[in-house]
């Protein structure tokens, strides 16, 4: 079974970086579409940043400039640089496949945002 791990969520200060990776077990890692979601406590679950299996990414208009995702297919990972964090990113991260079906969610990777 195809298993996702997030890691590297931390307590940064505002105006802070975090760099998260995943790991994702399995073939189909390099042929799919890889994003970072994240879910704060009373939200729903929202998509952060999307990757193609070729490298183009698009972000949700409240990280652009301060996110990047990047993919390394060889090792079957994806990680999110996060720059000029603000207290409004903490949140739990996960990254899944961009499009149905999805794999079951790891247990993602907290990070808050505070002074």
């Amino acid at each position: 079974q195809v298993q996702l791990v997030e890691s590297g969520g931390d307590l940064v200060q505002p105006g802070g970086s975090l760099r998260l990776s995943c790991g994702v077990s399995g073939s189909i890692f390099r042929l799919r579409v890889m994003g970072w979601y994240r879910q704060a406590p009373g939200k729903q679950r929202e998509l952060v940043a999307a990757i193609t299996a070729g490298g183009s990414a698009n972000y949700a208009d409240y990280v652009k400039g301060r996110f990047t995702i990047s993919r390394d297919n060889a090792k079957n990972a994806v990680t999110l640089q996060m720059n000029s964090m603000k207290p409004e990113d903490t949140a739990v991260y996960y990254c899944n496949v961009r499009y149905a079906p999805q794999l079951p969610w790891g247990q993602g990777t907290q990070v808050t945002v505070s002074s």
